[in-house]
């Protein structure tokens, strides 16, 4: 077998066999298979797209090439969720407590983040004395017993991923569906998960910027999780604006506390119960989505969905505490407002654009290396669709410096004010086959 062959074979529209893709996969992680050729495949590729065959074989190989998470010792079905991403994503702090509270086993594997925030592990160690450095016996047990554990991302988790991906990143290649679906289920199903909700992001904040691109994407990811044997749900829903209200890590975390408790922001409730009744039905808890938005409603109601969320934090050293005092949690130097300049309701507000407001305070990283502080970000206090008068704050920025006046104009860039305008509908889609 020779890899020229099977470069011409795609680029002229041909379908790649599983041993085709695995001769590509194997030589190209091992390093027989040069970038230049393997840059010329994923160029095909983006142009000749590929079947539903040649996308689940191509995930199972990249699955394949590196360690795989045993959850066969955890009780019940694992249901996992996955974000394509955004501003104020705080959907796992949430999502995870709720639906462990409804003895849904919950075995998290996350990562930190780069861009406008931390990951989902950035934001945990807000809480003072959480860590993710548990064994896998540790995880295990606490899976069990408890129903929900985190911990940190195993570094030889798909390498062919990683390395096509870096390819994909400096040739023109990361937006083609099949790469960009592949790449995603092969670390979910790595992680063990024997169910997946999806939920992927459209809008200005999102990877996915049209409703078109979106549901293309979801529909493959859905279609490669059940073609091996993992049930599959997905959403589109919208990232034109930031998700809730906060955005930073610690501001964050604060949010999810409000949401458990039933006080929080509309749009992040209601993505919540849509995403986490796909997550109950997927665990064998509910007959349909209907019984399982009342299964979520009634721990959030009766306090159990709160109370999870602090089992869980103490269980990995954490504070449990900081439900009933958010003020435990890291604490900015300075609140400063950006007051509205006129009246009017918000028209338009640059997701992306806003999160690089909060990164600009230190909420984020740019590179691997840089630190993260905790307790600084953005508290918006207007969504698109809200009226607001001259003088009146669209924004309290947390800051641990004084002068924020490259943040407060990254703000006015970035939200519009006009005579009128409509809330967006925050679910596009819902996918479940």
């Amino acid at each position: 077998m020779r890899m020229v062959d099977i470069i011409a074979k795609k680029r002229d529209g041909g379908e790649l066999s599983k041993e085709e893709i695995e001769f590509f996969i194997t030589g190209y992680t091992n390093g027989d298979i040069p970038d230049y050729q393997a840059s010329s495949l994923a160029m095909a590729i983006y142009f000749q797209d590929m079947n539903d065959d040649e996308r689940a074989n191509l995930t199972m190989v990249m699955v394949e090439s590196g360690d795989q998470i045993d959850l066969s010792a955890i009780d019940g079905i694992k249901v996992d969720k996955h974000s394509t991403g955004g501003v104020g994503d705080t959907t796992t702090l949430v999502l995870a407590p709720l639906v462990a509270a409804l003895d849904i086993p919950v075995a998290k594997m996350s990562g930190r983040g780069l861009g406008h925030t931390g990951g989902t592990i950035d934001k945990l160690e807000a809480v003072d004395g959480f860590h993710v450095e548990i064994s896998e016996e540790e995880f295990t047990r606490l899976v069990n017993e408890h129903k929900i554990a985190v911990i940190g991302q195993s570094g030889n988790l798909t390498p062919a991923d990683k390395k096509l991906y870096a390819l994909r990143d400096v040739t023109g290649t990361v937006n083609s569906i099949p790469l960009i679906a592949s790449s995603i289920m092969s670390k979910k199903i790595a992680a063990g998960a024997d169910a997946i909700v999806l939920d992927v992001k459209t809008g200005a904040g999102a990877f996915m910027k049209t409703d078109e691109d979106a549901e293309r994407l979801a529909r493959a990811m859905v279609k490669i999780g059940n073609n091996v044997g993992r049930r599959t749900m997905a959403i589109i829903s919208d990232m034109s604006q930031p998700l809730g209200f906060a955005i930073g890590n610690a501001l964050e975390v604060q949010e999810a506390i409000e949401t458990l408790r039933g006080e929080g922001p509309e749009d992040l409730t209601e993505l919540v119960m849509t995403l986490g009744s796909q997550m109950v039905v997927l665990g064998g808890k509910a007959e349909d989505l209907d019984d399982a938005r009342r299964k979520l409603q009634e721990v959030i109601d009766n306090g159990a969905a709160l109370e999870k969320f602090r089992e869980f934090l103490e269980n990995q050293g954490g504070d449990g505490s900081v439900v009933d005092d958010v003020t435990k949690l890291p604490q900015a130097a300075y609140t400063i407002e950006v007051p509205a300049k006129s009246s009017g309701v918000v028209s338009r507000m640059v997701a992306d654009e806003i999160g690089i407001a909060s990164m600009l305070l230190g909420a984020g990283r740019a590179t691997k290396e840089d630190t993260i502080d905790l307790a600084v970000g953005l508290m918006l206090r207007k969504k698109v669709g809200d009226t607001v008068e001259e003088g009146e704050s669209l924004v309290t920025i947390y800051a641990n410096r004084e002068d924020v006046e490259d943040v407060k104009q990254k703000i006015y860039d970035n939200i519009e004010i006009s005579a009128q305008a409509d809330k967006p509908a925050l679910i596009h889609t819902i996918i479940t086959e």
